[in-house]
């Protein structure tokens, strides 16, 4: 693939989904910054995606932590002086409902899930907005170049008793995302969001190996089958393209149709 001028810092890209946007994104040549708390797999990825070519950049970043990600972008600009997309993917689970979910687990995946993409988002879009300034371009030319992709899901509108706290960060992931959106549209800098529904990630593995689980899941999936990573990378990437450069403010939810769905269909159909 040609190479480009373009900078993607992606979060909890170490693994699953946010793994699979990264390569997704160095294959069409950007330079990558591979931001995760787990140092061995981050590391590792880094050097796939050409770290010693100065193609790609592992920074070791908890989200939820200001000065971490203050860190993250000193180092993005220390090493490639811009950044151009951001793909806020980093998140946790803690499984519990409203009857017996502990106060510290919710507020955790809180300052991950939400505070954590607010403060990159934040630190992110100010670094965008500098640039423009600086360069003085254009606003038709930023909205082919600059994009946010912050990471939703289907429960963002369907719940699950015991994932309350995810469940209540996802719905607010979308809204953040229409804020982010309007704020930033006079500049050209595009905000959207994709909601996966279930796929074929670590946070999954408990469900593939239980064949009654499995087959609760496939129930609800029209598609009847999970999804790969990588097709969820390939919606992140074109909303970061300039394919995309009408679409901002909006979620789209790779989910085999489970969002259509108003019945649970037979796992034999």
């Amino acid at each position: 693939m040609p190479a480009s001028d373009r900078v993607v810092i992606v979060t909890g890209a170490a693994n699953g989904i946010g793994k699979a946007c990264a390569r997704r994104f160095a294959e069409d040549g950007l330079r990558v910054v591979v931001a995760d708390t787990d140092r061995t797999a981050g590391k590792a990825l880094a050097e796939e995606l050409g770290a010693e070519k100065e193609k790609a950049l592992f920074v070791d970043c908890n989200v939820a932590d200001r000065l971490a990600v203050a860190n993250l972008l000193a180092e993005t600009l220390s090493t490639f002086g811009r950044v151009d997309v951001l793909v806020n993917n980093a998140g946790i689970v803690s499984k519990g409902d409203i009857l017996n979910l502990p106060p510290e687990d919710f507020e955790k995946v809180i300052s991950v899930n939400l505070t954590g993409a607010f403060l990159v988002a934040r630190a992110a879009a100010r670094q965008m907005a500098e640039q423009i300034h600086e360069n003085d371009e254009r606003t038709d030319d930023c909205r082919k170049r600059y994009a946010i992709i912050n990471m939703s899901s289907v429960n963002a509108v369907v719940a699950i008793a015991d994932q309350l706290a995810y469940c209540a960060t996802k719905g607010a992931i979308n809204q953040l995302t229409k804020s982010m959106a309007l704020a930033l549209a006079p500049m050209g800098i595009r905000v959207n969001a994709v909601g996966p529904g279930s796929i074929n990630t670590d946070v999954l593995k408990a469900v593939l190996e239980d064949r009654s689980a499995m087959s609760k899941v496939m129930s609800r999936t029209p598609l009847a089958r999970i999804g790969d990573p990588d097709e969820v990378a390939g919606v992140v990437h074109f909303l970061a393209s300039k394919d995309a450069s009408y679409i901002t403010g909006e979620c789209i939810y790779a989910d085999g149709g489970r969002l259509a769905l108003n019945y649970l269909a037979s796992s034999s159909d």
